[in-house]
């Protein structure tokens, strides 16, 4: 196995990211709050090896296809495909060994700029075809860290990423995320089942726990009975309409000891999940982390994409390029 590396990009503004070769990983987040105090804002852990065997989403780029697939099979052109079932009856996050657990090749890097590289063999984890995918990191001087990410592929395949940051606003070693304030802007859903893949239906939010269009404790509603099959939020919220135009819009917004974080995305989708299912691990600073310890503010298309035309389209055919963005805004 190639060695697992760190490199560090900052922006003139004070915000400071630490990336991983190992799954594209956000290794820390370094941001100050209204007193100037700094403090890393992602879960995480101290040594490369505690990275590689500990929890394995922490913070990683996740694909080729981020979320579930429903049955771990797919339909591309009238072929069939199968993927590995990894969650209940369905695929997660690409399988047995998605890009969260490679290690990519990193192309480009300046002080406030890093881009890494990966490709994933045809066959690989039961998808078709040859991909390359990219992921640009970018620090700007406006504390905002631009998550970039681009695909090609030689056959019709899947693709459809995101990043999987755990996030306490409060501090890495914070605790719980009960007074975490959050607002998301979509006034519609996705209705899941037990196993958090959605029914196919789209549905208001108004008069739901859905509804965070107004700000909203986190501690408040994570543990209202509608959540209880997840053990907390687990729910995909459609920020525009499955065949909007692209364009970058305002997600959500997470509030905590004074620091503000706004997520915008060209992604269609946000999944938000509250650390549901967090395993106890000592994290990075000595502190033993526990469910609900983070939040996740996942920018994606929405799950099981593939077996609902009225969802967005996750199939890249050869000589298109995937091109989407997400931008942790941070004050």
């Amino acid at each position: 196995m190639k060695a697992i590396q760190f490199y560090t990009i900052k922006s003139s503004g004070g915000l400071k990211v630490e990336i991983s070769n190992l799954g594209a990983k956000i290794t820390k987040l370094l941001v100050a709050n209204r007193q100037g105090e700094v403090k890393d804002i992602v879960l995480g852990f101290k040594t490369a090896e505690e990275w590689r065997t500990q929890e394995t989403y922490f913070n990683a780029v996740c694909g080729r296809v981020a979320n579930r697939i429903k049955g771990g099979v797919f339909r591309i052109q009238d072929l069939e495909y199968s993927v590995p079932i990894n969650n209940g009856p369905n695929s997660l996050h690409g399988g047995l060994e998605g890009f969260n657990a490679k290690i990519w090749e990193v192309t480009a890097q300046s002080a406030f700029e890093i881009t890494l590289h990966y490709r994933s063999k045809d066959g690989e984890e039961g998808y078709p075809g040859n991909l390359d995918v990219w992921v640009t990191y970018t620090a700007t001087k406006d504390n905002r860290l631009v998550i970039h990410y681009e695909a090609k592929t030689d056959a019709p395949t899947l693709v459809a990423m995101t990043n999987h940051a755990y996030f306490n606003l409060a501090g890495e070693a914070s605790g719980k995320v009960d007074d975490h304030v959050l607002q998301v802007f979509a006034d519609r859903f996705t209705p899941f089942d037990e196993w958090t893949c959605p029914t196919g239906e789209i549905q208001p939010v108004e008069g739901t726990p859905m509804d965070f269009r107004q700000p909203t404790r986190l501690g408040d509603r994570m543990n209202d009975p509608f959540f209880k099959p997840w053990k907390g939020i687990d729910n995909n919220w459609c920020i525009c309409a499955h065949d909007a135009p692209k364009q970058l819009r305002h997600a959500c917004t997470l509030q905590a000891d004074g620091r503000t974080m706004e997520c915008w995305t060209t992604m269609k989708g946000l999944q938000v999940y509250t650390g549901n299912f967090i395993e106890q691990h000592v994290g990075k600073s000595g502190t033993m982390y526990d469910e609900k310890h983070a939040v996740c503010l996942e920018a994606q298309q929405w799950p099981d994409s593939v077996h609902h035309d009225d969802f967005p389209n996750v199939v890249l055919m050869p000589g298109e390029k995937l091109d989407e963005t997400t931008e942790y805004r941070f004050s």
